[in-house]
């Protein structure tokens, strides 16, 4: 391997700068870490395990490392960082939830920057739905330091309130779950049908690079996944996609800590029939690397982000399996207009600022920018009556 690790300039697509010295160094360490347990696995891993190393391998990876990811600087910008408006409408579903529990705890899993956890306190605290803590579970330790950063500056008042955790809470949880965005970043298993039948897809090392190669599925679950897909989907020879075992696995995970509150996922993907179509023939995966996209998880390893869309069904199934109510699915657009946003925006305090949220608030829910794409999904245990966030468009016969 060269000093640079499996990198070359020639081998990006047209429009992606190249990374600095220092980046690809760091590249290379990764990309060594995981040239040395390819080899120990016999010459190959599963797309999954390399994923999981590309954006988790301690100290290395994508979300540990030490890069910025978020906002101008970074890779992409997520809805919080668009707008304080998004928050302020999670606060209004978050807030009667909390109130109907009598009280209870928040805990945001992959809380990015930290500007939504600082946005949503600050909005549960304007409604008197204050959480007695607000937990944080992030995995980042460059991360972790920043939101830690911003919410003593933005809320020092509330310090003893925010905790920051390394897993999930024991089973007893009550209160709210927040994910915005994290779905899509776990590992997925890809798979491909082939004349032969289903194959899975991965990844091993051919000189300086890495590429795609066809093997057996590795995994029981996973094969019954792609056998129940290809009986109730019309998916030709040819046809590839993914599936998201980490996911399931974590929302049921979730459901088994929480004895009582809402879980709230939202996240880009579709429902199942959506998400297995035959004309997305070449499945979901989507890398971002300096807020440009591309289809590539083989190249700038470590240095950019790789994503699949969510199967939104999975989710709910994994969720109704864990014991926990379908409570509502909805688009981002419908579940913000239903929780005030436009309301929001008219609390503007100057023309100025409300002409800067009118712009936010198209970006969050138009259907051609996030507001189709987006989907929000909630699963409740112990919580009666309807979630206002679903009111104006509730999708859960199309899961």
């Amino acid at each position: 391997m060269s000093d640079d690790g499996r990198f070359q300039a020639r081998d990006l697509p047209a429009g992606l700068p190249p990374p600095g010295p220092t980046a690809r160094q760091h590249s290379a360490r990764l990309q060594q870490l995981i040239a040395e347990e390819m080899a120990a696995a016999g010459g190959r891993l599963s797309f999954a395990r390399f994923m999981e190393l590309a954006l988790y391998a301690p100290g290395l990876g994508y979300y540990i490392g030490g890069s910025y990811k978020l906002g101008a600087e970074g890779d992409f910008i997520t809805a919080p960082e668009w707008s304080p408006l998004f928050a302020r409408c999670v606060a209004r579903q978050v807030a009667p939830v909390l109130t109907a529990l009598g009280g209870g705890d928040v805990l945001e899993v992959g809380a990015g920057s930290g500007i939504m956890a600082a946005d949503l306190l600050e909005a549960l605290a304007a409604g008197d739905a204050m959480p007695d803590r607000y937990y944080i579970l992030e995995r980042s330790g460059e991360l972790r330091a920043r939101q830690q950063a911003l919410l003593q500056e933005r809320l020092p008042q509330w310090h003893e309130r925010i905790v920051w955790l390394q897993r999930l809470p024991d089973p007893g949880f009550r209160g709210v779950v927040v994910a915005n965005e994290l779905l899509d970043a776990l590992p997925v298993h890809c798979f491909a049908l082939t004349a032969d039948g289903a194959a899975e897809r991965y990844v091993r090392g051919e000189g300086e690079h890495w590429r795609w190669c066809l093997g057996p599925v590795s995994d029981a679950a996973l094969a019954e996944r792609i056998a129940a897909l290809q009986r109730d989907g019309d998916l030709a020879v040819g046809y590839s996609s993914e599936v998201n075992l980490a996911g399931e696995a974590w929302v049921r995970s979730v459901g088994d800590c929480l004895a009582a509150g809402m879980v709230l996922l939202i996240d880009y993907g579709f429902p199942r029939h959506e998400y297995y179509h035959p004309q997305r023939g070449a499945g979901t995966l989507m890398c971002h690397y300096r807020h440009r996209a591309h289809d590539d998880p083989l190249i700038l390893v470590g240095l950019q982000d790789i994503t699949a869309h969510v199967d939104f069904t999975a989710m709910a199934e994994a969720g109704h399996a864990a014991g926990l109510e379908v409570a509502g699915y909805t688009t981002q657009g419908a579940f913000l207009l239903a929780t005030g946003i436009a309301e929001e925006m008219d609390a503007a305090p100057d023309d100025m600022t409300r002409l800067r949220w009118a712009q936010q608030v198209k970006k969050l829910t138009l259907p051609h920018e996030m507001g189709e794409l987006f989907k929000v999904l909630a699963l409740t245990r112990e919580v009666d009556g309807p979630l206002s966030g679903f009111a104006w468009r509730d999708l859960r016969d199309r899961l």
